[in-house]
């Protein structure tokens, strides 16, 4: 037997399958919907190349020489090589599995993105999901460093590297004061500024982007916010809130569409948006995940109307 020759194309092995599990030329040939000349072609070629006849002809078909079977036995472990190769490639390309690296802040962290990979889950169960909770201006430095695929910040963001990010605008999100049980502001639809001149305040750590969007705004309009204690949770201001410690600031997306009192000299509003790196192409997870979340923002602006 002559030297077999490696590299043999996928097609010709695919074919030859074929016809070994039909047992005849023409019914492999209708089944893989090409002519029986052709196909007898492919066969003369593949079995010069291996320099062996890899089949017999009877009066009923054909059957496997002993090279044949050999052969059939090695062209199926190459197809299915081949075959869990290039499903490796989609998956690791595509949405059948892969993972996503998203950073953002508390709000988003606990209201918006639940919803949008769960979502995701359901729909592409084998994604896995990597969510770090921080404030804008490191959510942006990781998505920069590629730590992270995407992020979603407050605008307007000023970190170092910037102009490498795109910037998509997602929600627009406001802040509403809360008030314990019993407070003089308690069952009011909104405030001013002058209304927390004396008040304990539980905020938001310094530095983080939604303590900047108050500090200014209370400072535009004359008052020193007491600020008592900086917290990181939504959750643990509410609680804090509810003891009776002092007021506090949160989203609306935390409260229910009735819930928190309104600013009366201006809403307290920022401007959500995700970034991701201007060179850098989203994998299909990656903007699958940004489409839903869109997706979802859209949603969510509806239902604030």
């Amino acid at each position: 037997m002559r030297r077999i020759v490696l590299g043999v194309e996928l097609t010709p092995l695919r074919y030859f399958r074929a016809i070994a599990g039909a047992g005849h030329m023409t019914r492999a040939a209708r089944a893989l919907g090409v002519s029986q000349p052709a196909l007898s072609a492919m066969l003369r070629k593949l079995e010069a190349e291996l320099g062996a006849d890899l089949l017999h002809r009877t009066g009923r078909g054909v059957e496997l020489t002993e090279a044949g079977k050999v052969f059939l036995r090695h062209a199926d472990e190459a197809i299915r090589r081949a075959d869990a190769g290039t499903l490796a490639v989609k998956q690791l390309l595509g949405l059948e599995s892969g993972s996503i690296r998203a950073g953002a802040g508390a709000t988003v962290a606990a209201y918006l993105l639940p919803p949008v990979v769960s979502a995701m889950r359901r729909k592409h169960p084998g994604l896995k999901f990597y969510v770090r909770e921080t404030g804008s201006v490191a959510v942006a430095a990781a998505v920069i460093s590629g730590e992270l695929d995407l992020g979603i910040v407050t605008l307007p963001l000023r970190a170092v590297g910037t102009k490498e990010l795109v910037t998509i605008p997602l929600v627009e999100d406001e802040l509403r004061l809360i008030v314990p049980p019993g407070h003089a502001l308690a069952g009011k639809k909104a405030f001013r500024w002058g209304d927390l001149a004396h008040e304990s305040v539980i905020g938001f750590e310094a530095g983080s982007a939604v303590r900047e969007v108050l500090d200014a705004a209370a400072q535009k309009a004359g008052v020193a916010l007491d600020v008592v204690m900086e917290l990181r949770s939504i959750q643990s201001i509410q609680q804090m809130v509810a003891a009776g410690v002092g007021v506090g600031f949160v989203s609306r997306f935390a409260l229910g569409k009735e819930e928190g009192l309104v600013c009366r000299e201006g809403r307290l509003a920022r401007e959500l948006a995700i970034v991701r790196r201007s060179d850098h192409a989203p994998s299909a997870a990656v903007g699958e995940f940004e489409r839903t979340l869109l997706r979802h923002a859209a949603t969510a602006r509806k239902g604030a109307r």
